[in-house]
């Protein structure tokens, strides 16, 4: 998938790079986000060569990737960025890496500051330098003058990489006239065209896993009068996307999709049934209905006031800190008070200027923004009021603040608990400050759970078929973000199973007996036991994409036959796994696990099946040789569908620890009723070896087992008789021990 990905976005002209691809972050990322400044990661050579290294080792040699972003943590006592074993012994000698290594953001600086690896901020730049970091992402090279001054670096070292730095602009074509670039002359028309429309829509569809489908309560029939969609995913466009995304022109939800395909021949009945955590904001921007510019409420929205200056009266502001104010410039004149700019009554707070101003007589990244108004309860409770944005913002209630949040390098939450009373206009007050980069805010609250609860309760009593909409968020699971609630810590997750208040809502509607297809939206897996074991069918769609909601519901009505496999596995509990900073192999993944887990890696269920026969390979190879291998796959339903054809290794008796399993080949296929086709892999020598102690590759004499289906061999879970078996055969491997590349 790397290899893919970096050849896609770097292209295929021989003098010519469309953009450069950074792989990240390299290497053994990251420990817990609160603590990755900090983390040391402690591994053996064998688990960093065997596990934590290959995906780069490929994206550098086969993609040709041309840069690549060291991490914030250490690994072994050393921070990645001045780790010279990592960027120049492993990357660049052994790999023979041509590009250039360039920081995660701030790195630099945790060298000194965090990890106390350096003296101070001239040496933390030379170590990083010296090592192997060509690009600093912040501004801590800053430094590297006075460093040469003192002696710390040569300009020498420097020369190295600004070469190297000047050499991919080159490549880019930065110095040469756009008529000889034809990645400069691609057309923005490009952009959201039909093709990418329809690329986005298969994408998601192949994407889609089918993790249960009980008694084939599943596809739902089109004829269905009322069907219930319910839940905080349902209509969140916000978990389509992930993080670190673009933002689509047509974002399709779940909801808006099954009602676009069922049209006017269902009622289609909507409710979010509450958060997606308890006690701290959802994603939805409070509505205008919410918002009054007076305290009589006859006009809805609040007045917003535009000013030419952050800081609304003109103040220098020094942005050096994440605190609110930053440090005041005073020298010159003193400031005077500024009168808006332009004033205007906002339905509601909810902008995404990207880099720009609200207008053009505003100054790009030098601007502010004063909502003020009422703010108005549909019902009693405590919410949970905040805002999430980028830069500084503050948020006042009755004149009172209620939480504020400086940030410029993402955007975030900021929120606090307020008990409101139904109907009531409570003064409030937004201040936002845009400074740097890009322009972003949102104002959000939470409902209190029961009154959302019942209604998603009474629309399902009403339905024939209930789809349920849940699971995660990028706003709850990300990196080092500002949230602290149950199950989340950081961007961490500290609980692997659904947020309570959405298994409550789950349990609360199974109990009423209808029909109920779960369908998940999540970046990482979820431990649904109790889904499993009583939910009929379960949809797992990840963060999708910008057509993820048109996908989900080809999937439902089965107008898409699913055929997506678990790129991870799905334990039954955090409780199955080791420590979340004990970096080592044992225990993790389907390639050293145990247990039984809930959904094994590369698990999918289909509206098809399939059945295997005739493995074809030989019954020995000398070390150090390619391996072929076919096996048989036939459709034995009455439905055209797809299969993932997987093969896996097992090494019987190695002389270092392997890994029980490993997926080496996959293949996806379609076929029709009674169709059946030969599948071939060949296992390149570096497959059919173990990883030594010291990451050396090698290929010795000895037995393997060769596994070729649908699924992992040797599940035996609840769920293994409706997924499609594996056939077995025996390799045995002889001559001499021989290291490969």
């Amino acid at each position: 998938m790397a290899v893919q990905f970096v050849r896609g976005l770097q292209g295929d002209d021989p003098k010519y790079l469309k953009a450069v691809a950074t792989p990240k972050h390299y290497a053994v990322h990251s420990g817990p986000e609160s603590e990755r400044h900090v983390f040391d990661a402690v591994i053996d050579d064998r688990d960093l060569f065997d596990t934590y290294l290959p995906q780069f080792e490929s994206a550098v040699k086969e993609g040709g990737a041309r840069s690549v972003m060291c991490s914030y943590n250490s690994v072994d006592g050393q921070p990645v960025c001045a780790n010279p074993r990592l960027l120049s012994g492993i990357l660049r000698n052994s790999w023979g890496f041509a590009g250039y290594v360039v920081s995660d953001c701030g790195a630099i600086d945790d060298i000194s500051r965090t990890h106390k690896f350096a003296a101070g901020a001239q040496e933390g730049v030379a170590v990083a330098l010296r090592a192997g970091t060509d690009l600093d992402c912040g501004v801590e090279y800053q430094n590297l003058l006075p460093a040469v001054r003192s002696g710390l670096v040569k300009e020498s070292e420097i020369d190295t990489s600004v070469r190297r730095l000047l050499a991919i602009r080159f490549r880019l074509g930065m110095f040469d006239p756009p008529s000889m670039v034809k990645y400069a002359r691609i057309p923005y028309s490009v952009n959201d065209s039909a093709a990418h429309r329809a690329l986005a829509l298969e994408a998601a569809r192949k994407s889609i896993v089918l993790l249960k489908n009980e008694n084939h309560a599943l596809p739902l029939a089109k004829t269905l009068k009322t069907i219930a969609v319910i839940g905080p995913n349902a209509d969140n466009e916000d978990v389509l996307l992930g993080n670190y995304n673009g933002t689509p022109a047509a974002p399709v939800t779940p909801l808006t999709a099954i009602r676009r395909k069922l049209g006017a021949s269902a009622n289609v009945l909507y409710a979010r049934g509450g958060d997606l955590v308890a006690n701290m904001p959802s994603f939805d921007a409070i509505p205008s209905s919410a918002l009054s510019t007076t305290a009589a409420g006859r006009t809805h929205g609040l007045q917003a006031e535009y000013y030419a200056s952050n800081s609304f009266d003109g103040k220098r502001y020094l942005v050096r800190t994440q605190t609110w104010p930053p440090e005041v410039d005073t020298s010159g004149p003193a400031p005077k008070l500024l009168q808006p700019l332009f004033t205007r009554t906002d339905a509601r707070v909810d902008f995404n200027w990207w880099d720009k101003a609200p207008r053009p007589t505003l100054k790009d990244g030098d601007f502010g923004v004063r909502w003020t108004g009422f703010l108005r309860a549909p019902v009693s409770g405590t919410y949970y009021l905040g805002a999430f944005g980028r830069n500084a913002f503050e948020i006042y209630l009755d004149g009172k603040l209620v939480t504020s949040r400086n940030f410029a390098h993402d955007a975030g939450y900021g929120y606090a608990a307020v008990d409101l009373e139904a109907g009531k206009p409570y003064p409030i007050r937004v201040d936002y400050h845009q400074y740097l980069g890009d322009a972003r805010i949102r104002l959000l609250w939470s409902h209190p759970a029961g009154a959302e609860r019942e209604q998603a309760l009474k629309a399902a009593r009403q339905a024939d078929a209930v789809v349920l909409a849940l699971g995660l968020s990028p706003r709850l699971e990300g990196e080092e973000m500002p949230v602290s609630v149950e199950g989340f810590k950081g961007g961490d997750r500290v609980d692997i199973g659904l947020p309570a208040a959405q298994q409550k809502l789950m349990e609360d509607i199974v109990a009423l007996g209808k029909p109920v297809v779960l369908v998940l939206l999540n970046g990482s897996a979820l431990a649904v036991t109790w889904a499993r074991d009583h939910v009929p069918a379960i949809v797992e769609a990840w963060y999708p994409g910008q057509a993820g909601g048109d996908a989900i519901a080809d999937v439902l009505f089965g107008d898409c036959n699913p055929a997506g496999r678990l790129p991870v596995t799905f334990y039954r509990s955090a409780d199955q796994l080791p420590d979340f900073t004990d970096y080592r192999m044992a225990g993790r993944t389907y390639r050293y696990f145990t247990g039984e887990p809930l959904f094994p890696f590369g698990y999918g269920l289909s509206y098809s099946s399939f059945s295997y026969r005739n493995l074809h390979l030989p019954a020995a190879a000398r070390s150090g040789e390619p391996v072929a291998v076919s096996v048989e796959v036939q459709n034995t339903s009455q439905t055209t569908g797809e299969e993932v054809v997987q093969l896996y290794v097992k090494h019987i008796g190695a002389a270092v620890p392997a890994p029980l399993i490993s997926l080496q080949g996959f293949t996806r296929v379609s076929l029709h009723p009674g169709e059946s086709r030969v599948v071939n892999f060949t296992l390149a020598p570096r497959q059919l070896s173990t990883v030594q102690g010291d990451g050396t590759h090698l290929a010795e004499p000895g037995t393997l087992v060769v596994s070729a289906g649908g699924a992992q061999p040797g599940y035996t879970g609840p769920l293994a008789a409706s997924s499609t078996t594996a056939v077995t055969g025996s390799l045995k491997i002889t001559g001499t021990a021989k290291a490969v590349d």
